[in-house]
């Protein structure tokens, strides 16, 4: 192998390096970050289950790389926290494996660690070839009173520079990568919507919240079990606000609503305070 193993809080960190490494990563394992890890060319993931949620989405991407023969494992969400890497390590305990791990000997309730040494020590070698597939970035919609675009996002990391004072609606999951405030988003959004992850051990789920308030930027999240972690269109049209930050529910912002509502009340709000 090129190299040792990678740990990181996410798979969108993943660099020229990793290509024929196998990676341990903090991000979903929903099929987004499981095409992310195959396209750097990792030969064997490991993965946060997000709280599996609905449609077993957190874990999907295992059965995406088992088309392309990459072996994958996820880590429990009551485990360790997701978008931490080295918790996911240190403290990770398995919830599911793809059919390539298992025959390397990766098996729930194994620990992340003991599980990244066995894929180490499995001599994987070539990268897979990878299916294209459309990184999602879609207006819902465009400017209108008060110049506030929405924007679904499959990934945070697909945030541009002109997407500053608008809404983001992402697939990503609520937990603050590393726990570093500065990565809760990289521009100053008008508001975010994030999958909650199912919460998990810690409330990891919900951390990147309080950041957002801390920039002034609204923001919330949707229970995993209303919408698939990693699709943005689903969050959009199925999501239901579990938990909100104080700068969103001073504009409106309520557990309970959909994630349509949520936006229009917080865009709406905007409006007002612009004019």
């Amino acid at each position: 192998m090129a190299g040792g193993p990678l740990v990181l809080d996410s798979v969108t960190h993943l660099p020229s390096e990793a290509r024929g490494r196998v990676a341990l990563c903090g991000s979903h394992g929903g099929i987004y970050s499981a095409w992310y890890a195959a396209q750097r060319g990792v030969v064997g993931v490991v993965l946060h289950d997000a709280g599996i949620g609905r449609d077993r989405a957190g874990i999907s991407g295992l059965d995406w790389l088992a088309r392309i023969a990459v072996p994958a494992a996820a880590i429990g969400h009551l485990s360790a926290r997701i978008g931490d890497g080295a918790d996911c390590l240190a403290r990770g305990v398995l919830s599911a494996v793809n059919a390539q791990a298992a025959s390397l000997g990766l098996a729930v309730g194994m620990s992340a660690a003991e599980a990244v040494e066995r894929l180490a020590a499995a001599g994987l070698l070539k990268p897979p070839l990878v299916p294209v597939i459309e990184e999602a970035r879609t207006t819902i919609a465009e400017a209108g009173r008060g110049g506030i675009r929405v924007l679904a996002l499959d990934s945070n990391s697909l945030v541009l520079p002109e997407d500053a004072g608008h809404i983001i609606v992402t697939g990503s999951h609520g937990g603050l990568p590393g726990g570093k405030p500065a990565m809760a988003v990289k521009q100053p959004v008008l508001a975010a919507v994030y999958n909650d992850a199912g919460g998990g051990i810690d409330a990891a789920g919900f951390t990147r919240l309080p950041a957002l308030d801390g920039r002034g930027i609204a923001g919330a999240t949707v229970s995993a079990e209303s919408a698939r972690i990693g699709e943005a269109m689903s969050t959009w049209s199925d999501g239901v606000i579990s938990a909100v930050n104080d700068t969103a529910a001073r504009l409106g912002g309520r557990v309970g609503q959909s994630c349509r509502e949520f936006v229009e009340v917080v865009r709406a709000a905007a409006t007002r305070r612009i004019a």
